[in-house]
């Protein structure tokens, strides 16, 4: 354990009373700090007004029994039932119950550790529950990240490990590698919020568990406000954190099976920072201090900082009543778009969606419905996490109320257009191969892939539907909600006019969104200018090789995987092939390296263009092989090779290419540039999988539509 610093109860009365003792304090790499509840406060204060940069700092929430009385007094009793029952009340209405397994983020801070509390007396109390071999609660498993970005962190997580696993929690510790080095500071908290899921995801899987439980609460909720008012977020934005969402891992490929993600479920929306200490207190808990979190750099700690300069009790709670209303406006919007899908969208099989302009118009939807639906399709369709958001969403809003449709238009990812034979009374969505996008092909091994294959378990459904039953009372209609036709601007105005902010807090927000502004935009500038260093370029074809035994996850939408058969099945020659031949058995055993697959066995991955549908054309005009030689067939059922294989490829070739071009005929032009191709290093085709050609009878190739995120974007439900 790294050294530490422990204050005595003596110590820590000098200290408060001389405050700039502790700011001349030596401070080490870890420090232990059993410090009482208030003077923690009070310590804590300090810290973030003086900037003074500390190490973390594990703190002890005890009360004193010494007999000093220069002690601090000590708290009263904290009432631990009133938090349990909230907390059981809450996992109820995500649709958990004791059995299921249940995974935590911890960071051994008030907040996780307050969660670990609240979650192992859950879990300990429901029926049928009890310990395994080592005396850890079943189902219940805490996550440690270590992100690795500071001297002291993996001693650290030890502790934080060591500290949980006494509490009955079973722990892993998940240690992050930067592969392109540490991130720069200003997107510091990013680059490490994003590596953190992906940590929490791929743990969660590989111990099929379906469930993860953060601890976010209503203080993370203001300051999310309150970052997005300064961004110029909707409505739906300033709803802020969603109590159950459900989120898709970009660690796992599910290659021939349902994806039902993760659910992510925060029971703490509806406590604050304060009640997080109240819990470690209450439980005899301790946790630590991270002092990234007092870096001003970061805009979430600028917030943070400046609400508590406007922290009241009635400050809070109409700020909190702003959020709920928020939140009821998008919980209505959701649940308008979902019918909307089901209702006017149709998902087709080679990765694009139509969508029904009549049912829409009969609708009569409000627009800020209508920009939601249409967000998810085009999310949807190009498989991209960034929203679609200002000048774009009005783009693709103002396209979809012309009615019939009669032109295209390219946004977000997507191309759209009148779907043929509609009359405009249709529009096709197809993703876009001329956006600059970043390549988004990956591979993995199908042996490693089938022999470290992990699924969340399927009860995630049945989770689902007992949290709309359970809440199904709860969807609003439109004459409950209040933001339905606000800006961004005038959220808190029509806020102030309903009755729910009071002048002072009114001005109070509107100045904590000022001073964001102003820090927002100068660093905005900063970024803007280094993102045009590095801007990224149309991808089109894909350097990278496809190996035999790989799949590859091609944009995000389709699994490809390829081999080469040593025999050609008859039934994949063309008749005119066969009857050149007298065969034994059912397979035609040759030695060829086929006629177009090269001697290194690699393939590439592209989008199809233009040149591959005239390619298809000129293989219908080559001449069949009439020529073809009987062949002498020995008793093991091999043919003697008197001809070139590369005969038999050529008449398949052709057979398969008549095929495919009927089916390509039924496909929108726009849609077909989505489709991936398989060609061999001199870039000659091999195979459109999708439609069933290949160049080769030996070639076995299959491409499966099964994009990462469902329509929608899965489960979530703002209350």
């Amino acid at each position: 354990m790294a050294r530490g610093l422990i204050l005595s109860l003596r110590m820590e009365t000098r200290a408060f009373a001389n405050p700039t003792f502790l700011l001349s304090t030596p401070i080490l790499p870890l420090s232990i700090c059993r410090i009482p509840f208030l003077c923690y406060r009070h310590y804590r204060h300090l810290h973030l007004r003086h900037s003074v940069p500390s190490p973390r700092c594990f703190s002890h929430c005890a009360s004193s029994s010494s007999s000093s009385s220069s002690s601090p007094p000590t708290h009263d009793a904290i009432d631990m039932n009133k938090y349990q029952e909230a907390f059981s009340r809450r996992m109820a209405m995500a649709g958990l119950k004791p059995h299921h397994h249940v995974a935590l983020g911890v960071s051994g801070g008030p907040d996780s550790m307050a969660l670990c509390v609240l979650a192992a007396h859950w879990k300990t109390n429901g029926l049928n529950t009890n310990r395994d071999s080592d005396g850890f609660i079943n189902g219940l498993l805490a996550i440690i990240v270590d992100h690795g970005l500071r001297a002291e962190s993996k001693e650290e997580a030890n502790i934080v490990s060591r500290r949980v696993s006494t509490m009955g929690i079973r722990c892993e510790i998940a240690r992050c590698e930067w592969l392109d080095g540490r991130p720069k500071q200003g997107h510091l908290q990013e680059a490490a919020r994003d590596m953190r899921y992906q940590h929490f995801q791929k743990v969660c899987i590989q111990n099929e568990i379906s469930v993860l439980l953060i601890a976010h609460h209503a203080d993370d909720q203001a300051e999310l406000f309150v970052l997005r008012l300064s961004r110029n977020s909707s409505v739906l934005g300033l709803a802020g954190m969603p109590f159950v969402s459900q989120i898709f891992s970009s660690y796992t490929h599910t290659y021939g099976s349902k994806d039902y993600g993760i659910l992510l479920v925060r029971p703490f929306l509806d406590f604050s920072k304060e009640d997080m200490y109240k819990i470690c207190e209450g439980g005899e808990e301790t946790w630590v201090e991270d002092p990234t979190n007092q870096s001003l750099l970061y805009a979430r700690n600028r917030i943070r900082m400046s609400l508590r300069d406007y922290s009241s009790n009635r400050f809070n709670s109409e700020l909190q009543e702003v959020i709920s209303a928020c939140q009821q406006t998008r919980l209505y919007v959701d649940n308008v778009c979902s019918n909307l899908i089901n209702k006017a969208v149709t998902i087709m099989d080679l990765g694009y969606a139509v969508i029904d302009l009549e049912i829409l118009n009969q609708s009569k939807i409000e627009d800020i419905c209508l920009s939601k639906f249409l967000a998810l399709i085009l999310q949807f369709v190009s498989q991209r996490n960034r929203p679609i958001r200002g000048s774009t969403s009005k783009l693709v809003l103002d396209y979809m109320h012309t009615f019939p449709c009669r032109t295209s238009l390219t946004a977000a990812g997507c191309y759209l257009c009148p779907a043929p034979a509609s009359r405009g009374t249709k529009v096709l969505v197809c993703s876009s191969v001329d956006c600059p996008l970043p390549p988004t092909i990956e591979f993995l091994n199908i042996q490693s892939y089938i022999e470290h294959q992990y699924h969340t378990p399927n009860d995630i459904e049945q989770i689902v539907a007992d949290s709309k039953l359970c809440l199904g009372r709860l969807f609003p209609d439109a004459s409950e909600v209040h933001f339905l036709d606000t800006t961004s601007e005038s959220v808190l105005t029509e806020a102030r006019r309903l009755g729910m902010l009071s002048e002072s807090t009114y001005k109070n927000i509107l100045r904590l969104q000022s001073e964001e502004v102003l820090h927002f935009r100068s660093r905005k500038k900063v970024t803007l200018e280094l993102e045009s260093k590095h801007k990224v370029k149309s991808i089109n074809s894909y350097s990278e090789p496809l190996r035999p035994g790989q799949i590859c996850s091609f944009m995000t939408r389709f699994f490809v995987t390829w081999k080469l058969s040593k025999e050609i099945p008859i039934s994949s020659l063309s008749e005119e092939s066969v009857c050149h031949y007298d065969l034994i058995g059912e397979n035609l055993c040759c030695h060829c390296n086929s006629c177009v697959v090269n001697n290194d066995m690699v393939a590439k991955l592209r989008h199809m263009n233009e040149s591959d549908w005239l390619y298809l054309a000129d293989l219908l005009k080559s001449p069949t092989s009439e020529n073809f030689r009987r062949q002498k067939v020995f008793s093991s059922g091999r043919v003697e090779q008197a001809k070139d294989m590369t005969d038999i490829c050529l008449d398949h070739a052709r057979v398969s290419a008549q095929k495919a071009l009927q089916i390509l005929k039924a496909i929108p032009a726009a849609a077909r540039r989505g489709l991936p191709v398989l060609v061999n290093g001199q870039g000659l085709l091999l195979s459109i999988p999708n439609i069933g050609f290949k160049h080769c009878p030996r070639l076995d190739v299959a491409a499966v539509f099964k994009p990462r995120v469902p329509l929608g974007g899965g489960h979530n439900l703002f209350i």
